[in-house]
């Protein structure tokens, strides 16, 4: 495919992330989820066929001995979530690629689905992955300049994917569906994104959560 695979996260810190999982979670056991969440992302991406792969992370520095083999690692840049998206758009730009953008939240996306993302490309200007919450889960773009557009748009809220859409059509964009996804922002997310994926590394890791607060409450 002639795409770019590019992934957002945040570098998977106790106390920085995740936090909506708390509670029932710990601090730390947040930040283990959110790091296998984004290992099973970083899989994903290395296993769906791109031209470049490249992860747009908070802090570098900070992502300790996570497997980036097969990446280029860019830094973020911007004060809000959308300047952020639309600066690793531009950061991540390479002329004559388009680009797909998925974040760190749906562990339980394959390469199978994000292919399908890429291959919608073809003949459209933007493809777009709506969230259950709202919001959406990935955007591919065969111009990153129009990733700016997003600059206009408020995030994290339940109308943040139909804004994300007038705006993109606003400006004239032809623009395809992904299917539906789920976010991982709370312990319900994480219980139903675990039980979608039950081999990944993030199912694992919330079983054993699971298990630690029920031992915990017992």
């Amino acid at each position: 495919m002639n795409v770019q695979l590019l992934v957002l996260a945040k570098a998977p810190v106790a106390g920085r992330v995740k936090t909506r999982l708390c509670p029932p979670c710990t601090p730390a056991e947040a930040a283990e989820l959110a790091r296998a969440a984004l290992q099973d992302t970083l899989d994903a991406v290395r296993a769906t066929p791109a031209r470049r792969r490249v992860l747009a992370i908070d802090s570098p520095g900070e992502v300790g001995d996570l497997p980036l083999h097969g990446f280029a690692v860019i830094p973020q840049r911007g004060q809000g979530l959308a300047d952020r998206i639309a600066a690793a758009f531009a950061d991540a730009a390479v002329p004559g690629l388009a680009t797909v953008l998925v974040g760190m939240d749906t562990p339980q996306v394959g390469p199978d689905r994000l292919a399908a993302v890429g291959a919608r490309l073809d003949g459209v200007d933007a493809v777009l992955g709506p969230a259950l919450d709202g919001g959406w889960w990935t955007l591919g773009l065969h111009d990153p300049r129009y990733a700016a557009l997003l600059r206009t748009v408020p995030m994290s809220r339940p109308d943040t994917g139909r804004a994300t859409r007038a705006a993109l059509s606003a400006a004239g964009l032809r623009i395809a569906d992904a299917p539906t996804e789920r976010d991982v922002d709370t312990a319900a997310d994480a219980a139903a994104v675990a039980a979608r994926a039950p081999g990944s590394r993030f199912a694992a890791t919330w079983r054993r959560t699971a298990a630690r607060a029920k031992a915990g409450v017992a």
